[in-house]
């Protein structure tokens, strides 16, 4: 039977982050990682501000990014502005370029692909075909169970096209929020990152109450975006799509024996935007800190109360949203956070918001919209 020091089940950006970190840290630690799909990754596109990783993290994240611009602007009906700051972009097929590498490459690592798993213990792993493997740590980053951590939530559901151009766009940087479109089904936006001079990944996005999807009317929007902004389409390069929870209730309980349950499946993610690149590079280096004999205890205990004191603010931030404020009047809640200063946005996006953060966020009037009608009549 084989033996590795870390068994990670799951392909996607946790774990691979976990493989970046456990090499800059552990270089003699025996990985194996497995897959379920013929890619790690899946299809998507990961951005992050450099204020949410420390330092130390930026240099084994370096090999995975793709692209980085100084900063991001943001556009809503009543507001302008540039939010300055290095913002950069990983891509689902660097992670597996890089990751893939790194685990293959190694003599007494492993990677597995195309590969069911039937079983996750702590220790062990059996896999679809009965091959058991054992391991000093098992980490299962396999994704969302439903419901997301059995908790009440809204989503961030969005659809993506990247785009080559006729001619070129004159971005220069990301629009990480265009909210002066139609708001009458929840807050949308129109996400665009300027990949090169004539190409574009566009987004239609929706903070909704329900998951479901309608592609070929969010293929529309981004269509009948492009043009509305003078961009000539010459083709669809690729699509990719998402559904991330915004839970507003539940109780993320720090994990006290493995397997170690990752990423969205473990609740390791931020519920006020979707996201879990922060608290994935936190949890990869938090892991590769320390010994596999050593992970389990007091420290991982205090890590995760750590996070979970964050995870009930931003529960609260979700049931305002979703609960307090009709679809049409949402957006408001999100003109004003993007008034607050540069350096309480980063800690929201962080998720590491201070006293003084949570102040900033909560004092002077509510944002227009803000309806007790809506929330008594039972509106989830």
């Amino acid at each position: 039977m084989d033996h590795f020091d870390y068994i990670l089940v799951g392909g996607g950006l946790q774990n691979g982050l976990i493989v970046r970190a456990l090499r800059a840290r552990r270089p003699a630690a025996r990985i194996l990682l497995i897959e379920r799909a013929a890619r790690l990754g899946g299809n998507h596109t990961w951005c992050f501000h450099e204020e949410d990783v420390e330092a130390r993290s930026r240099e084994w994240l370096e090999a995975l990014v793709v692209h980085r611009w100084p900063g991001y602007d943001v556009r809503f009906p009543r507001l302008r502005r540039t939010i300055e700051g290095v913002y950069s972009a990983v891509t689902s097929e660097r992670l597996h370029a890089v990751v893939g590498a790194e685990v293959q490459d190694h003599a007494a690592s492993r990677l597995l692909l195309e590969s069911e798993v039937s079983d996750v213990e702590a220790g062990r792993v059996t896999l679809r075909s009965g091959e058991t493997v054992e391991g000093g740590v098992v980490v299962d980053g396999r994704g969302p169970l439903p419901p997301a951590n059995g908790s009440r939530a809204g989503y961030q559901k969005f659809l993506g096209l990247e785009l080559q151009l006729a001619d070129a766009h004159g971005l220069e940087r990301p629009l990480l929020m265009d909210a002066t479109v139609d708001q009458s089904e929840g807050f949308r936006f129109f996400y665009v990152l300027p990949l090169a001079p004539a190409g574009l990944l566009v987004e239609d996005t929706y903070f909704h109450q329900s998951p479901a999807l309608e592609p070929d009317a969010l293929r529309r929007g981004i269509l009948s975006y492009a043009a509305s902004r003078g961009w000539e389409v010459r083709r669809i390069v690729r699509e990719e799509v998402g559904v991330l929870p915004m839970p507003w209730s539940g109780r993320f309980v720090p994990p006290r024996r493995g397997p170690l349950a990752a990423g969205y499946r473990g609740g390791w993610f931020h519920p006020g935007t979707g996201y879990s690149f922060p608290v994935a590079v936190r949890l990869a280096e938090f892991i590769a800190g320390r010994p596999p004999s050593a992970l389990f205890g007091p420290q991982l205990t205090r890590f995760g109360r750590r996070h979970a004191r964050q995870v009930l603010f931003t529960h609260f931030l979700n049931r305002f949203l979703f609960r307090w404020y009709p679809p049409a009047a949402r957006h408001s809640i999100f003109e004003r956070f993007y008034r607050l200063p540069a350096a309480t946005i980063g800690d929201f996006y962080a998720l590491r918001l201070t006293s003084a953060d949570r102040f900033r966020l909560l004092s002077g009037r509510p944002p227009s919209g803000l309806s007790l009608r809506y929330r008594l009549g039972g509106k989830d």
